[in-house]
């Protein structure tokens, strides 16, 4: 966390293993995408290397979700997915939105640059 705010992105796919075979299938077949999954993942399952060393780097903190995992509130607060949101008090607000994330692919330190200055 930066500040005492909760940051959460939320993945357009869901985190069961069913609905990581059907976001993986999509993906090869070209009929899904999640630009959060993009910068994170990529096509490695374990997480992007570079994902990894740009968070180890940053002071942000962002919590991962999938979307059958997120709250009803979260995914309110969210225009689409992926989406990034954040909480300050009660109130959950979107950040940055799946066409704003989509402009970070390949800078995962853009990313939390960005997300730092919430």
């Amino acid at each position: 966390m930066v500040r005492g705010v909760q940051l959460v992105g939320i993945y357009d796919a869901d985190g069961t293993l069913a609905g990581e075979l059907r976001y993986a299938v999509g993906k090869l077949t070209g009929r899904s995408s999640c630009a959060l999954c993009d910068i994170t993942h990529g096509w490695n399952p374990m997480g992007s290397r570079q994902w990894k060393q740009a968070c180890a780097a940053s002071p942000v903190e962002l919590e991962l979700v999938h979307r059958d995992e997120a709250t009803a509130d979260q995914l309110a607060a969210a225009t689409s997915l992926p989406s990034i949101i954040v909480r300050d008090g009660d109130e959950w607000t979107e950040v940055l939105s799946t066409a704003e994330i989509a402009t970070y692919k390949g800078s995962a330190e853009l990313l939390l640059e960005r997300l730092a200055t919430v």
